[in-house]
């Protein structure tokens, strides 16, 4: 038992250490107006360590930036919620033109259904002026 315990290694505790720790430290000194820039390269960056962004511009690694437009951001949640529109008053249209069916006269249904002929044809004219105007931003401001 002796024999054991002698070539077991005591556990001392603690994390295990790195095979290459990262010992030189470097320091250098910002002014504001540089430091204000750093700051911003380094949020638009999204890396979440300072020093691994250093690193990687000192040594010219890649450095990927991510840039968010929220006004682009904004439009396509927007359109999004429009269309959700669109789906909702599809529905309606079938539970209103099954109603008129079956709760009026054929006269006045006629007369119903030819008012959500114009209504209908109203909104594929609108439909159609979003999706010229969506296209139209996407050429413009998008990037490819």
């Amino acid at each position: 038992m002796s024999m054991k315990k002698e070539n077991m290694k005591k556990h001392k505790g603690g994390r295990k250490r790195k095979a290459n720790p990262c010992i030189h430290r470097h320091s250098f000194n910002l002014n504001d107006k540089e430091n204000a820039r750093f700051l911003s390269l380094f949020e638009a960056s999204g890396m979440k360590v300072k020093a691994n962004f250093i690193t990687a511009c000192v040594f010219e690694k890649p450095v990927k930036v991510v840039k968010i437009d929220k006004g682009t951001m904004d439009f396509y949640m927007r359109l999004t919620n429009l269309y959700g529109q669109f789906r909702a008053i599809g529905v309606n249209y079938n539970q209103v033109t099954k109603a008129i069916k079956n709760n009026f006269s054929e006269r006045k249904a006629l007369v119903f259904l030819n008012q959500l002929e114009k209504a209908t044809l109203e909104l594929v004219a609108i439909n159609k002026q979003v999706m010229d105007l969506t296209r139209e931003f996407e050429e413009q401001w998008l990037q490819k």
